[in-house]
């Protein structure tokens, strides 16, 4: 059995590119710390492994007694018949066995711990690796796919999961097929240590940025913030200090090989170069990347309404809406847009909303009253009832009604 636990082990050490010497010196404290439970102080046990046979030995000191009852025994009868023909009792015997020739049970249990210790070191090296390689991109091929989707990938010094949460929606690969990922975490499980791998994640975007435009991964670019829809659209904000680099010329690159590149690695995802600027109302335009913006209205640092020509509402929006919210994402600002009709019809609205009944034309004591006690307190409440529903309220009559009506229309 030792021999080919030995030989088995230092295969394994190969594969997963563990020390060999360390596997070795693993099985020998197993080995000791086992049999150091059953032998006494005395017994000056010595575990070693045989150059010639590639066994586990197995050297100790036996206490010759009557009738052997323990692993650091022996009986006098084979003392002296296979040792030494003049020892008695109480005598100690220097014994050599070979692993394979202890009992089944012992030799399981030191299996157990070997086992459990090659594993804690197979999960410290993964730990040690991941620790070189988070926060890079790594390329692996698909092994398999578990019960929940993700994709098990072998990366070189360990295998790697790209589970279902951090793929891109409607991106599918097959085993054997090769795949780029980004290495974001680690995580313990039953099975050990597992490295994970995710494609999206806004960091996986900048690392092929820096792959691929030699200006960011000189840093004469920054990258100052990344918003994705994963397999949709990405917005990335860039700035640089250097007048004579244009960022968006050195992000396409040459007939456009260098944006090509990413789109082609993230299966087509629509990417936006977005120029940053400390102009808050120039940045929102940026973001949007649209032409056609007529104005940007930033209300109290946390919204900001966008007047956009009729033709180009649609594209400002985007299709689902993604690039509005892209672009809000990426400035911190809740972001609305307008033709100029809807913003003034907006202005209106909550213009009407604050002013009391009492301030629409036409509208005397007598009648702000009748209106009040009917539950119209605000010019909007005005605007929205119908006429009907006016000359309805006691003491109002039809011109009466349609006069309200006309000054709420246009207060």
């Amino acid at each position: 059995m030792s021999a080919n636990m030995l030989d088995a082990l230092n295969k394994l050490a190969a594969i997963k590119q563990l020390d060999k010497e360390m596997i070795q010196n693993i099985i020998l404290e197993s080995v000791i710390s086992t049999l150091q439970k059953r032998l006494e102080p005395e017994s000056e046990l010595e575990v070693y492994i045989d150059d010639l046979s590639g066994n586990i030995k197995v050297k100790f000191q036996s206490l010759v007694v009557e009738r052997e009852e323990g692993l650091g025994q022996i009986s006098l009868t084979e003392a002296r018949e296979e040792y030494d023909p003049e020892v008695q009792l109480g005598q100690f015997i220097e014994k050599t066995m070979s692993l394979y020739e202890f009992e089944p049970k012992l030799i399981k249990t030191i299996q157990k711990i070997i086992q459990d210790k090659i594993r804690k070191l197979e999960d410290d090296k993964i730990q040690n690796d991941f620790n070189k390689q988070k926060h890079t991109i790594v390329t692996g091929k698909i092994k398999a796919i578990d019960d929940f989707g993700g994709y098990i990938i072998d990366i070189g010094y360990t295998d790697a999961l790209l589970p279902l949460d951090e793929q891109i929606e409607n991106e599918f690969y097959r085993v054997g097929e090769n795949i780029k990922a980004y290495v974001v975490n680690i995580r313990s499980g039953k099975d050990g240590v597992v490295i994970v791998l995710s494609r999206t994640n806004p960091e996986f975007v900048k690392k092929l940025f820096e792959a691929e435009i030699p200006e960011i991964f000189t840093g004469e670019i920054k990258i100052r913030k990344i918003v994705r829809e994963p397999g949709i659209r990405t917005k990335v904000e860039l700035e640089t200090a250097n007048p004579k680099i244009d960022p968006v010329i050195a992000c396409v690159g040459p007939k456009g090989t260098r944006i090509d590149s990413i789109r082609k690695e993230l299966h087509g995802e629509q990417i936006d170069i977005v120029i940053h600027s400390d102009d808050p109302e120039k940045m929102v335009e940026n973001a949007l990347g649209v032409t056609g913006i007529k104005r940007v209205i930033i209300e109290r640092n946390h919204s900001a309404s966008v007047i956009v020509e009729e033709s180009d509402k649609v594209m400002a929006i985007g299709k689902q809406g993604k690039n509005v919210k892209l672009a809000a994402k990426l400035v911190g600002l809740k972001i609305d847009i307008y033709t100029m009709p809807e913003y003034e019809e907006k202005m209106a609205k909550e213009r009407r909303t604050i002013s009391h009944i009492a301030e629409l034309d036409g509208v005397t004591p007598k009648i702000a009253e009748v209106l009040r006690q009917a539950g119209y307190t605000s010019v909007q409440d005005v605007y929205m009832a119908s006429i009907e529903e006016l000359r309805n309220l006691e003491g109002m009559g039809q011109k009466t009604a349609e006069r309200l009506k006309e000054a709420a229309k246009y207060f």
